[in-house]
Order: structure tokens, then sequence, then C-alpha cells
């Protein structure tokens, strides 16, 4: 996990972290009543459990179970004089103790004749969030591990469906001195991803990140977002087989500027649209440019709220698409999971879906229609096709009694004619997934 191999910078940031906790107690300085109610009387502790079960059943693989348990406690301190700590870890355990399913798609567990299908909950502890924080009446600083969640997470979010937590090491910068406009600023210099150190490739990413959001709330009819999104993946060089030594996510690096308009006039009828381009940037050796674009409408018709939405991820001529690695991804594109990397001639998603209230629980049906948005080029051709990725059915039902929150969700994926592949196996075949989760909150 994560914390077992913190990167270097994120050392210093505890160094920083344990010097203003040791300036801040030090007779004679600032220790005072007020500091010791702060930290006392004003803090709060907070314990969470998670437990899931996960169903994975992938034509071509062997089938996975995964039973977990996500114990999480969460510190946050009093105030004083507008400084303030977070801390919280997460564990995140095999309840059987034998973890029999694949973590990413070239685990060692893989290594042999029979493949596994992929659950991505690694067990390990792991420092989730480790904050000094500083808040006056318009601003807001944070300096250290943090959760960053922008927007509905479609660039930046927190990965919160897997059971280990992706966060955020750097410094940011809330301000809210304008009248209705929120002003978002952070330099990130690690992305500590759900995989962990201990895997090479999928572990975390080390950055130069830069990421600006800013919304205005003042219009009657809705709120209005720009952002950019910067991405510097800037890891450290390693050998590859052949004994060169390269950037193992300089692909990931791009620069990405867009805007985004949610209705707020009429709450019985919602409507979202939103438009982004993005380009390769810094040493990615792929030179590209795709854009995104999104649009969701709904409607509450008593206990009913149908929804329907179209969203495109761009191609750059069928050689790669446009990319959101530091994405929820879960909550997008179907919950099977198929599109967690957006394939080269980009996708298309034409989407319905159905939520109904009932007794305190919430129903959801969803369907998914996927295609590419480019056409695929077979070698040798002359006239490329455009790939039916075929579809997805999505269930869910949940409901809440006290602390507790249980829910219970069904994906079904059908292949369409998309043959990419993993070695022989193949990446996007038929795949049906099924959870049940209960969430402990105290």
């Amino acid at each position: 996990m994560k914390a077992h191999t913190a990167p270097r910078i994120f050392k210093a940031q505890l160094v920083c972290a344990a010097a203003s906790l040791l300036l801040l107690t030090t007779p004679g300085v600032f220790a005072s009543p007020t500091l010791t109610e702060a930290l006392q009387q004003g803090s709060t502790i907070k314990v969470n459990f998670r437990t899931r079960y996960e169903n994975v059943s992938w034509d071509g693989y062997e089938d996975s179970d995964a039973l977990t348990l996500r114990s999480r406690l969460s510190y946050q301190s009093g105030a004083w004089n507008g400084f303030a700590t977070t801390i919280e870890m997460d564990n995140v355990t095999e309840v059987d103790h034998e973890v029999d399913y694949a973590i990413w798609a070239n685990d060692p567990i893989n290594a042999g004749a029979v493949k596994h299908a992929l659950i991505s909950d690694p067990q390990g502890t792991d420092l989730n969030q480790a904050i000094i924080s500083y808040t006056t009446f318009n601003n807001v600083v944070k300096y250290g591990r943090q959760r960053i969640v922008l927007d509905n997470a479609r660039f930046i979010g927190n990965v919160g469906w897997r059971q280990n937590e992706q966060t955020y090491d750097g410094l940011s910068f809330t301000n809210k001195s304008i009248r209705y406009t929120n002003i978002f600023l952070a330099h990130i210099n690690n992305v500590n991803r759900i995989f962990g150190d201990g895997i090479e490739v999928q572990g975390d990413y080390h950055q130069d990140s830069n990421l600006i959001n800013v919304s205005y709330t003042g219009f009657e009819a809705g709120k209005l977002i720009g952002y950019a999104y910067l991405i510097n993946n800037a890891n450290d060089a390693f050998l590859v087989g052949t004994g060169a030594a390269t950037n193992k996510s300089a692909a990931l690096s791009s620069n990405t500027y867009g805007a985004r308009w949610a209705s707020t006039a009429n709450p019985t009828f919602m409507y979202t649209l939103e438009y982004a381009k993005q380009s390769s940037a810094y040493d990615n050796p792929l030179d590209y440019s795709a854009s995104y674009m999104f649009a969701e409408a709904s409607t509450t018709l008593g206990l009913f709220v149908p929804a329907f939405g179209y969203e495109v991820l761009g191609s750059d001529n069928g050689t790669k698409g446009f990319a959101t690695p530091f994405a929820t991804l879960h909550a997008f594109n179907g919950w099977a999971d198929r599109f967690l990397t957006t394939p080269k001639e980009g996708i298309r998603d034409m989407y319905a879906s159905l939520t109904v209230a009932v007794m305190g629980a919430q129903l959801v049906a969803a369907y998914h229609d996927y295609k590419a948005d480019e056409k695929s080029l077979a070698a040798g051709a002359t006239f490329g096709k455009i790939i039916d990725y075929g579809a997805e059915w999505n269930l869910s039902a949940s409901k809440k009694f006290g602390a507790v929150a249980y829910t219970a969700k069904y994906a079904m994926f059908k292949n369409g004619d998309w043959t990419q592949k993993i070695g022989t196996k193949a990446l996007v075949s038929d795949t049906t997934k099924f959870w049940i989760q209960a969430d402990w909150n105290f």
C-alpha cells in the first residue's frame, strides 16, 4: 500500500507537520488554555467500517470474489487561531486472509495458465489524509495529503467506490472573497492511487501538476464552472526490459481546459452541459488533441426521476483517446468498469436511468449504449468502421438503517464487436459484477 513507501516529498511534509505541532506545544511560545481547549474540546474522532462482498464473472477469466473490510479512523482537531490538523488512517483486509483475485491486469497471481478476474481492492494499511490547514473567513489553505473532489469527479476525484481511496499530496487553496465565486487552486506533487506503491506501473504517480477550478453561482439560472487541469506526470525513470530508462506514466501528461454549466432554476427539470479540450503536454511522447462533451437532463415525476445523457470522450483520428486518469471512474460509463482507460478510438456513451424512492430506499436502473468516437482502421485496410463496444445494464438498491447504509449493486456488460486484448485474453469480453455492502459510521 502507498503508506509503506511514502514519496520523498511527503516525508518532508510529515517533518513540517511535526515541526508545526512541536511549535504549537512548546511552553512559552503558543501553549495556552485556548490551544488546549481547541485540541481537546473542538476536536472530533470518527470511525467507519465498510464491509463489502464483490463477485466478478468475466468471460475468459476465472471468476473472482472478495469479502473485504475497510476500517477508517479519522481525527479532526479543533481550530486554534485558524490552524487545524486532520489525520485519517485506513486499513483494508480480506476477511478470510486469502486474496485469490487479481488486483490489476498484470498481477503476479495471473502469471500462470489460469487468469483471475480483477477486483482492485488490495490489502494493507494506508495514511489516507495528513493535513495542516489554515482557515480565515474567506480562505482555506491545506498542506499535506488530502482528499480532492472537483465538481462531479469526472476529472479529479477520490475513487471513493474502491476500498483504498485515492488522495493527493500537495498544497491547495480555496478562496471565496468575490461574491458568488469559489476559486480552487492546487499544486500536486503525488497522487496516491488505489493500487498502492507495491505495484510498479499502477502505483503512485509523482506529479508536478496544477489544478484550477473556478465556479460562479451569481446567475439565477444556474452555476458556471471553468477549469484548467495541467497534469505533469513526473515519475522517476525506471529500467524496463531492454535496460533503457523511461518515465512510466509520461503518456498521461496533458493540459485540459473546459467549462461546465449546471442548471439550478427549476428543481423539477435539471440539465448539465460541459465541454473540454485536451492536448498532450510536458514529456508526453504522444502528440495528440481530443475533445470532451457531456449533456444530461433529468426531471422529477413524483417518486420517479428519469435522466438521459450523452457523453463523448473524443479521439485524435483513432490514435489516442481523451484521458481522465485521476477521475472517480466507477461513476461513469457503467459500473462494470470496462472503460477505466479511454480506448484510442474514443467513446460515445448514450445512457438513460431511472431513480425511484420507495419507503426510504433508493432504487436505480440504468442502460448504456457504447460506441467508438472515431473509426478503427485495420492494418492494410482503406476504410475503417465505428466499433460497437456493446451495452450495459446497471441496477442498485440502497437504504439506511440508523448508522448503517446498505447497498446492493449489479452490472452486466455485453460486448459488441470490440476485440481489444491483454496477450491472448480478451480485455472487453462479457462481464457481470455483483456487490453487497454495509457502511457503518460512528
